[in-house]
């Protein structure tokens, strides 16, 4: 499976906006505290040796830690921090030791001061992360195990309702992509002392960390997951934050430099040929009306929410192509006009955040979005590392869908996977990227997924 071959790119990144900041200071000022992993691991909750449960799996806290796959990743995240490679950062950094360090266990770790007594900071990112906090006055805990308790019930008690694409986006995206809270932010300083490049994408994502079974019980409590909808909510619920902190004064910028973190790596980072017949080795990308030689603002989530776009909200597609073109062209104007064109793409993104969280996403809209991003409207935008990234990402999200909702057969995708993974090879190694081989190995896949519809 492709997702496997992802996995390995995506193994490193895992280490969680603005309404989650505010969820969380309310459940901290009502008086509810993080009681920890081994507060939901009784055998007669979350913690038994085999799924055999007759509502949930009940073995949720042993693939949370699974030491062999993605599964387990949050699990680690804490014990990265005495690695090698994240005590170097530290010492680059000048923090000392990263497993106390602010910066870094905003996201390596449940980093909280409503701590209950069996909490634990070495746990990494517990249950407790992305679920919420759950004891205390009014906390969901109590009622999560009554009898003929609902999920609703739990929600209105302060469980986070990660079976909303937006609710789920938005915790995701506080690690995954940043935060304005203490240690959520990964700025250029960070990653040019080793940090490894911050890339999400909310479906794949969520596939990798899968702990429950999603059967005729699952789908009676919260819904089935479509996840086509999960895809485009989350890239647009990331182009949002992206905006979102850009916009920030205290993050946007960094001394006298624009946060080189909110820009495309590979727009600067590429060999430098000094001599009379260099060619300049980037390559022209039609819809950053940007001047050479400027850094370009990473716009992989804008691409897709564009391919998107075409596809379910075409009476806004237009608009939102406008300002991302605008916005682009602002960069070379100053920081005050980036900041309001920010403010007028971010409206566009949340627009369409609102149209796909309530869309159907039918079986022809699905082959259709795979159709656009890999279109010669969309395509030509595949001049960067970052974007081709999320392209071959979503295709293979896209195909994986259509096979978990019966559209598409598990062995006409396999016939389709060669193509995909050679995809995957063209972006695998950052500083060997090869534009044309990407597009050409895209343009195939997206040709042989149009002849199964």
């Amino acid at each position: 499976m492709a997702l496997a071959a992802l996995a390995a790119l995506a193994g490193i990144l895992f280490g969680i906006g603005e309404t989650n900041n505010a969820t969380a200071a309310a459940a901290q000022s009502s008086g509810r505290t993080h009681v920890g992993v081994a507060s939901c691991g009784g055998t007669t909750c979350h913690g038994r040796q085999e799924a055999d449960g007759e509502i949930v799996r009940q073995d949720e806290i042993l693939q949370w830690q699974e030491p062999s796959t993605a599964a387990g990743s949050h699990s680690r995240a804490y014990a990265v921090l005495t690695s090698a490679r994240s005590q170097n950062i530290a010492r680059e950094l000048g923090i000392g030791d990263a497993s106390s360090a602010e910066m870094c266990l905003g996201c390596h770790a449940t980093y909280t001061s409503a701590r209950g007594p069996r909490f634990q900071l070495t746990d990494g990112v517990g249950c407790e992360s992305c679920h919420g906090p759950a004891g205390g006055v009014g906390g969901w805990l109590a009622s999560q195990y009554a009898v003929g308790n609902r999920h609703a019930a739990n929600v209105s008690r302060g469980l986070t309702p990660l079976d909303n694409p937006r609710a789920r986006a938005s915790v995701c995206l506080d690690c995954h992509f940043g935060s304005t809270d203490a240690g959520q932010f990964v700025n250029h300083r960070i990653m040019a002392a080793g940090h490894p490049r911050i890339v999400f994408e909310l479906d794949l994502f969520s596939t990798l960390q899968q702990h429950w079974d999603e059967d005729d019980d699952y789908r009676q409590r919260k819904g089935a997951t479509n996840h086509v909808q999960l895809w485009a909510v989350g890239q647009a619920t990331a182009l949002e934050r992206s905006l979102t902190l850009f916009a920030s004064p205290r993050l946007g910028v960094e001394g006298m430099f624009p946060e080189f973190y909110f820009f495309d790596c590979h727009t600067c980072h590429r060999r430098i040929y000094d001599d009379p017949n260099a060619r300049p080795t980037g390559t022209a990308n039609p819809s950053r009306p940007i001047p050479n030689g400027y850094p370009s603002y990473q716009d992989e989530n804008m691409i897709m929410l564009s391919a998107a776009a075409r596809v379910l909200a075409p009476g806004a597609a237009g608009e939102f192509d406008r300002n991302s073109r605008a916005f682009h062209s602002a960069m070379a104007q100053g920081r005050s006009a980036s900041v309001q064109a920010a403010g007028r793409l971010r409206q566009s993104a949340a627009n369409l955040a609102s149209v796909f969280a309530n869309a159907a996403f039918t079986r022809e809209q699905t082959f259709a979005i795979v159709d656009t991003i890999a279109s010669e409207a969309i395509r030509s935008r595949f001049t960067d590392y970052e974007g081709s990234v999320q392209a071959v990402m979503a295709t293979d999200t896209l195909l994986n869908a259509m096979v978990s909702q019966g559209t598409v057969s598990e062995g006409a995708a396999e016939a389709i996977r060669t193509d995909i993974n050679a995809a995957y090879a063209a972006v695998r190694e950052p500083n060997a990227y090869r534009p044309a081989e990407f597009r050409a190995a895209l343009g195939r896949a997206a040709s042989a997924i149009r002849r199964l519809r």
